[in-house]
């Protein structure tokens, strides 16, 4: 785990980017907005009130003198931001409802971020996930030729890295879906020094068997290399194929894959979800994430289960995904 983030950390160096964190009251989150301030890597931004945020910060013995705190009901460009949230919405929210909207803490904090008053967003220690991407997918947006954004877990076991996708978001993705998932995924991969190998699971390798589920993944193969030519991507294998040299050589001699597969691109959210935590659980592998992918400015989900470490740690990735 620590190599990874050494990665990451030398990626910031002299970045300086602001992360803001719409949970300012939040425990968790108050300890890792100070561990941040203090290493320089990231500036972090606590949405909430200042005397509410300061005394809490005393009460837990944190040093928060290096954060920046800001106070929806008290911010200086409200009004601005009510008429820019206003056009985002195409029509959708009246002046008095984006007024109410922005009281909110998500959406407070997202439109910070859409602004430009800051480079990206963590959330979700203390709300849900629909709280959090809600918002995202209604200013934000996913970038241009994406219509969904996905979620992925950067599995780590010693020097061993890999990509889940999509673990959190996407229920039962298309074989479009499948190949958007399948390009972001790569992205990401790239963000931590890896050169993706993308394989795209199912219950067959190579056609070994013959459904709708399986031909759904084949057709998401061909799309995928439509959309990024340049990336190696293949199936539809078994996970065994795509990981085990000796079981590709047998099963799919042909392929580009030969068992090195890093980036796993699940057919269901059902599949990907029980993958990642059996590896978690049962092969000792850190889980880390989920990572939203395809939206224009990063915006990460907590899980409300997390620690002040996954909040940290989340903060530092979605610092780089704005570099």
């Amino acid at each position: 785990m620590s190599d990874l983030f050494t990665d990451v950390k030398n990626s910031l160096t002299g970045s300086s980017r602001k992360i803001v964190f719409p949970e300012g009251l939040d425990e968790r989150i108050l300890e890792a907005a100070s561990r941040l301030s203090q290493e320089g890597l990231v500036q972090p931004v606590l949405v909430g009130e200042d005397g509410k945020i300061e005394q809490r910060a005393t009460e837990l013995g944190l040093d928060i003198s290096g954060v920046t705190i800001i106070n929806p009901a008290a911010y200086g460009d409200f009004e601005q931001m009510v008429t820019a949230f206003v056009e985002r919405r195409k029509g959708k929210a009246t002046d008095e409802e984006a007024r109410k909207f922005l009281l909110d803490e998500n959406y407070f904090g997202t439109m910070l971020v859409y602004m430009g008053k800051a480079d990206g967003l963590v959330s979700g220690a203390a709300h849900s996930t629909a709280d959090t991407v809600r918002p995202a997918l209604q200013i934000i947006k996913t970038k241009e030729g994406v219509k969904k954004t996905s979620g992925v877990f950067i599995m780590v076991r010693g020097e061993e890295k890999y990509v889940f996708a999509d673990c959190a978001i996407n229920i039962s993705p298309d074989s479009q879906d499948l190949a958007e998932i399948a390009v972001s995924s790569a992205e990401t991969a790239q963000l931590f020094n890896m050169e993706p190998r993308v394989a795209m699971l199912s219950f067959s390798t190579k056609g070994s068997a013959k459904s709708p589920e399986t031909e759904k993944v084949a057709e998401a193969v061909t799309a995928a290399k439509t959309f990024a030519p340049d990336l190696v991507v293949d199936g539809e294998f078994q996970f065994d194929a795509a990981i085990v040299p000796s079981v590709a050589e047998k099963k799919a001699p042909d392929s580009v894959i030969k068992g090195d597969t890093n980036v796993f691109v699940f057919p269901s959210l059902e599949a990907g979800n029980i993958g990642y935590k059996i590896a978690q659980r049962l092969g000792g592998f850190d889980a880390v994430g989920p990572i939203l992918q395809g939206l224009n400015k990063p915006v990460n989900d907590l899980s409300r289960g997390c620690s002040a470490d996954d909040a940290y740690k989340l903060a530092l990735i979605t610092a780089a995904q704005a570099q």
